[in-house]
């Protein structure tokens, strides 16, 4: 039995023993889960703590508002072929993803609702809500909803959101690229994650 399918098996039983259920497959519901591919559901389907080390291509405006913004919320600067380090840590219907750049280190949390169909990601004092759908082997996750220090941005102002999770040459693989209004590309990044065994 190889390495990937014995972790699956772990993961599966940990699922069945902790009645839990992670958070991407209650969103996305069973059967667009089930159809991706495995290297997309261990990494966001894992019910226990895992560490993912591997490159990310990251780009954004270079104006000094930008560099400010990407300060205040922790996001990298530009840079090619960065080391990254992730570690997700599960919590009910919370996961703590904290992801280790060259430049910067950047921490949120996604989280679900009972009754909503979002995914709902704190970072700093701001709040992102996705709707998630699968798109053939791939999440996407589509930007509906904004909230800073509390208070809902109204849609015109904040942006757009363009994010991937999916997978090439079976290896879990990402984009992201975040845009705002009159301040053009704030960060984004592509890349690719290996979790790592027994980390």
């Amino acid at each position: 039995m190889q390495g990937s399918q014995r972790a699956f098996i772990h993961d599966v039983l940990v699922l069945t023993m902790t009645n839990m259920t992670p958070l991407f497959p209650t969103l996305l519901g069973p059967d667009a889960w089930q159809a991706l591919p495995p290297p997309v559901q261990r990494m966001h389907g894992s019910p226990v703590r895992i560490v993912a080390e591997g490159e990310a291509d990251i780009d954004g405006a270079t104006h000094p508002v930008a560099r400010l913004l990407r300060r205040l919320l922790g996001l990298p600067e530009p840079g090619p072929r960065q080391l990254l380090r992730v570690i997700i840590t599960p919590d009910g219907m919370r996961e703590t993803w904290a992801r280790q750049f060259v430049s910067r280190r950047m921490q949120s949390v996604l989280s679900r609702r009972e009754g909503s169909p979002l995914l709902y990601e704190r970072l700093g004092p701001t709040t992102l809500g996705f709707i998630l759908r699968r798109d053939g082997d791939a999440i996407d996750w589509s930007l509906r909803r904004v909230w800073a220090f509390g208070m809902p941005v109204p849609r015109a102002c904040f942006g757009n959101v363009l994010s991937r999770s999916g997978c090439t040459d079976g290896r879990y693989t990402f984009t992201v690229d975040t845009r705002l209004p009159l301040i053009g590309q704030l960060v984004a990044y592509r890349g690719w994650l290996k979790i790592l065994p027994d980390a």
